[in-house]
């Protein structure tokens, strides 16, 4: 799993919620997140935050869908449902969305007990 956040805080707490339990890539921006898919042909599951400096979330996958599109991308974000957001669902850029403050719980039953 690769998770691409610019905040550092958000970084360390999914490090701490899933060391041992699923092998985890974290990227502090989305140009760090293509570098790492480039380079990791393990990574099945793509969790993005929307707002990064740079590129933002949906530009970040959408790149990624480009040159990665069997993997499966998600996006955090702690603003409501956008437009932008909402055409990323309808055109299966995205699988989901999920709202922080993150869940872990809802993150570890979506990708880790599946």
């Amino acid at each position: 799993m690769l998770y691409v956040d610019d905040e550092r805080l958000n970084l360390k707490v999914f490090e701490l919620s899933f060391a041992g339990k699923v092998d985890l890539l974290v990227a502090s921006d989305g140009l760090e997140g293509l570098d790492i898919l480039e380079n990791e042909s393990n990574i099945d599951v793509v969790l993005s935050d929307m707002k990064m400096p740079g590129l933002n979330g949906i530009e970040f996958i959408t790149k990624a869908k480009e040159i990665f599109p069997e993997k499966k991308y998600f996006l955090l974000t702690g603003f409501e449902i956008t437009p932008e957001i909402q055409t990323a669902l309808d055109s299966g850029l995205i699988e989901k969305y999920m709202r922080k403050p993150l869940n872990m719980r809802e993150i570890e039953s979506e990708f880790i007990a599946a």
